[in-house]
């Protein structure tokens, strides 16, 4: 496989199959393989994702962890299979159907191109949207992508998007073990990091749909880490720039 999809999976017994099956069906499912990064879900998906793993050997790889751990750590775990495998690219995305198949093959063609070392599915780039999603969570996204803005001088316009693809070389120039954020404010310091290392990042539009099974995982804690990771990383260009 020259890509494979990350998907960290805590309780997603309802959403994974189905996910699975039309990842297969694109017609770039040729060169893709899924890397399921389980956190002992006790509702069963991770008994789903050896079964899927034992009917797709080499094309489904399960990973399983011992607890919730957090997305960041899975993200890390699902990185370094994906670079024993040898990937030359590396995609993540939520089981939940928050982000859609449908767009991998368009963020695969962007990744072709030039100047493209990440790839964002962006809501905030013309085309994308946020729909089905309560008031409270466009208020929250819109507000985590301002303050890392204004904070870290990120450039992409959806700096908090879990929908990316990575280049391998922008992995093997980070190290992956030593970022600090575990949750969803994993996202925002990685986005930190590759903008520091001077990796040109691409966005293409997405329509970002709040999930319509199983419970979020975005708690009040999450909140209040991605806000300390911002003041963390903004104290630490301050500093550089000093």
């Amino acid at each position: 496989m020259l890509t494979y999809i990350i998907v960290p999976t805590y309780n997603e017994a309802d959403n994974l199959p189905k996910l699975l099956r039309e990842i297969f069906a694109l017609s770039a499912a040729k060169r893709v393989g899924v890397i399921i990064v389980d956190d002992g879900s006790p509702d069963g998906t991770g008994a789903i994702a050896d079964e899927w793993a034992a009917s797709r050997p080499g094309q489904v790889v399960a990973v399983h962890r011992s607890g919730k751990l957090g997305l960041g750590t899975a993200y890390v775990a699902g990185f370094h299979r994906a670079l024993e495998l040898g990937a030359t690219r590396v995609l993540t995305m939520d089981a939940d159907f928050s982000h859609n198949p449908r767009y991998i093959p368009a963020m695969l063609a962007r990744g072709d191109a030039p100047r493209a070392d990440v790839v964002i599915g962006s809501r905030y780039v013309p085309g994308g949207d946020m729909l089905y999603c309560p008031w409270y969570r466009k208020i929250l996204s819109g507000g985590a992508n301002f303050v890392a803005h204004t904070a870290l001088g990120l450039k992409a316009r959806d700096a908090t998007a879990g929908f990316r693809l990575y280049r391998r070389e922008v992995l093997e120039s980070i190290d992956l073990d030593s970022i600090f954020s575990s949750g969803y404010s994993f996202l925002i310091e990685m986005l930190y990091l590759v903008q520091r290392k001077g990796w040109q990042v691409a966005e293409v539009p997405i329509v970002y749909e709040d999930r319509m099974a199983g419970q979020t995982k975005i708690s009040r804690a999450e909140i209040f880490r991605a806000l300390y990771t911002v003041a963390r990383l903004s104290f630490r260009r301050f500093v550089r720039r000093r």
